[in-house]
């Protein structure tokens, strides 16, 4: 099953019983910044996405097209 970034942050987040605010201080990004991702803004700094991502032991780059 394909899930977008927004939601599986947000499942990620649950799983491990954080609140958006743990989240945030955990990944040393901002509140606002964690609610955005959540709600899958469209525009948003993809090294601050992976910051989050890394508590989670992931992470997003650019990958082929032909993959």
């Amino acid at each position: 099953m394909q899930q977008n970034l927004s939601a599986f942050v947000k499942e990620m987040r649950k799983t491990f019983n954080l609140t958006q605010t743990d989240l945030a201080d955990k990944s040393g990004v901002g509140l606002r910044f964690v609610r955005e991702l959540e709600q899958g803004k469209p525009t948003l700094r993809l090294d601050k996405i992976n910051q989050v991502l890394a508590l989670f032991g992931k992470k997003i780059g650019v990958v082929n097209a032909n993959e």
